[in-house]
């Protein structure tokens, strides 16, 4: 005999008082709780690398950079996630229901990996479309030296534009510039 088996669905309260209790993160869509992926040394220095640089062009204006233990939720989906760097534009706003996830986050940052890179080309930018104050969606290449920029343009659709080896890439909601060689310098590991 076989026992049976169901889908176990959890709350927006339950999946807090998992996170709260837990040593990983975890997403939460459609009452399932996913845990997330942990980071290579190479991915958490090109997060770092890249931190640093908007941390110091954001420094003493109207922005607020969040590090990725941020959650983030996505009111029209219900997605709530932690996205590798979130900055926000004047004061933060948070759930109704916590007061520790914010949904107004301005432009997010992902470093892709090997097992994240479809889900967050594709599923999660699709989700993060959702969010009516994200103006930018960054994404950092595990694969080679190229920065990805997602737009909202100011017709609503989004555009997007590939900085490579030698170029930089153009931050419009946070006013900055980041020169692609720069970011993956500062990732690369130090000759012995």
């Amino acid at each position: 005999m076989t026992a049976a088996t169901h889908a176990v669905f959890f709350t927006f309260a339950e999946y807090l008082r998992v996170e709260a209790d837990s040593a990983i993160e975890h997403e939460h869509l459609g009452g399932r709780v996913y845990a997330m992926a942990g980071v290579t040394p190479d991915q958490g220095a090109l997060t770092a690398s890249i931190a640093a640089k908007i941390g110091a062009s954001i420094r003493g204006r109207r922005f607020r950079g969040y590090a990725s233990d941020l959650r983030i939720r996505v009111g029209e989906t219900g997605l709530c996630t932690y996205p590798d760097l979130s900055v926000v534009c004047g004061p933060r706003e948070v759930d109704p229901e916590d007061e520790n996830t914010v949904t107004n986050p301005t432009l997010l940052v992902e470093v892709t990996s090997k097992s994240t890179e479809e889900y967050d080309r594709g599923e999660k930018f699709d989700h993060y479309k959702e969010i009516p104050s994200l103006r930018e969606y960054v994404l950092v290449s595990h694969r080679e030296r190229a920065i990805e920029v997602r737009r909202r343009e100011a017709s609503g659709e989004w555009s997007a534009t590939v900085a490579r080896a030698g170029e930089r890439a153009e931050l419009r909601s946070i006013e900055a510039v980041i020169d692609v060689d720069a970011i993956y310098a500062a990732a690369t590991d130090p000759a012995a």
